[in-house]
């Protein structure tokens, strides 16, 4: 029988918020308990009430000290950014990594109040919840913590998706992963968004998902008339939908529904004029029935970040879902493949090899692995 351990979790948010890094602090916290361990998280929780959610899992849920001070947006799902947070988010972001800077000096009040910890798993985004950790370990040199484990669905300066930080935080990146025991990634290829020197760091534990609770939602259903689908975030010129939504608004003799879940409504409401009916938008819908409307899809699309180290999880319940994937790669814009899907023509669909490796056991059982070869090595 393996050892009991006890696990700490740092991150932003968890249940019920919907975004890929509470999904994985939500599953890795429900797994870890179920195999045995005693697991407490802390994430900006807000005004949701944990009481059952504690009880059935059999963890523990606790709130960063007090309220943010700064950074407003939490697991709740209420919160909303005032004008005045997002004029200083526009302008200190980049250059102070304003407001979740305030996160780094939490955490190290809070780590002192844990008792020995077997191992601690930082989740970024925002990376300022590692920087939070080393901060604890430079300053506390008697820590309690035998494993630190910080892990990076995103890189940080190696981020090519979105405008980098200011150059001086490169130090605090390589100051950060000098105090790390170890760095986890969702693909190979994000190792070549850090630090050469550390990158001996690094191992690749991708998202985690429970495929039972997700593939209870196929369905056969089929629609008389082409319906596909696109859920998450969008961005200009990289995550971008503007070249498929133009070419979908060509066509003007062939019905179909194209339904878009984003909170990036900016980028794709002046097609709705285009397109009438044939484009539905929505902000983020709760999971559950997110799931229940995406398994009613012919096909799904996911727009390519245009770079190789990061990968949205996306593609993995799209899979689980057992749904066609048109994968759309802007800089490769192919009108002749979209009009096969359009025509039920899947023989060009994206598709995952093995399943298996993103199963949330195999994935929860990968970070007690980290801990029990930072054992061996110590």
């Amino acid at each position: 029988m393996n050892k009991k351990l006890k696990i700490v979790i740092l991150s932003k948010v968890i249940y019920p918020k919907e975004n890929p890094r509470a999904n994985r602090t939500t599953e890795l916290v429900k797994e870890f308990a179920q195999q045995g361990h005693d697991v407490t998280v802390y994430a900006v929780l807000g005004e949701y009430d944990y009481t059952e959610f504690e009880k059935e899992y059999n963890v523990r849920v606790k709130n960063y000290l007090g309220k943010m001070f700064f950074s407003k947006i939490n697991s709740d799902k209420k919160s909303r950014k005032s004008i005045l947070e997002k004029v200083f988010t526009k302008l200190f972001k980049r250059v102070l990594a304003f407001p979740d800077i305030e996160l780094m000096f939490k955490i190290p009040k809070i780590l002192k109040k844990e008792k020995k910890i077997d191992l601690l798993i930082s989740i970024a985004q925002p990376h300022s919840i590692h920087w939070g950790v080393a901060f604890f370990k430079k300053y506390i040199k008697k820590n309690n913590i035998k494993c630190w484990v910080a892990d990076c669905g995103d890189p940080f300066m190696g981020n090519e998706v979105i405008k980098k930080p200011f150059f001086y935080f490169k130090y605090v990146e390589k100051w950060f992963c000098k105090k790390v025991d170890y760095i986890t990634v969702p693909i190979e290829k994000a190792k070549n968004a850090y630090y050469k020197e550390f990158h001996d760091k690094i191992k690749v534990i991708p998202q985690g998902f429970n495929i039972d609770d997700i593939s209870k939602y196929r369905t056969n259903h089929t629609n008389k008339i082409p319906h596909f689908a696109y859920a998450g975030l969008l961005y200009s010129g990289s995550r971008d939908p503007s070249l498929l939504l133009d070419f979908l608004s060509q066509l003007k003799n062939l019905d179909f529904r194209c339904y878009i879940y984003t909170t990036n409504l900016n980028l794709v409401e002046d097609y709705k004029k285009k397109l009438g009916e044939k484009l539905i938008i929505s902000s983020y819908i709760p999971r559950e029935e997110l799931f229940t409307n995406l398994a009613k899809m012919d096909f799904l699309i996911n727009f390519d970040n245009q770079v190789d180290v990061q990968s949205p999880s996306k593609l993995i319940e799209y899979t689980i879902l057992d749904k066609p994937i048109l994968f759309i790669n802007n800089s490769k814009f192919s009108e002749n493949t979209i009009l096969e899907f359009l025509s039920s023509n899947f023989e060009n669909k994206y598709e995952i090899d093995d399943i298996s490796k993103y199963d949330i056991k195999v994935v929860a059982k990968n970070f007690i692995s980290t801990y029990k070869s930072n054992s061996n090595q110590n």
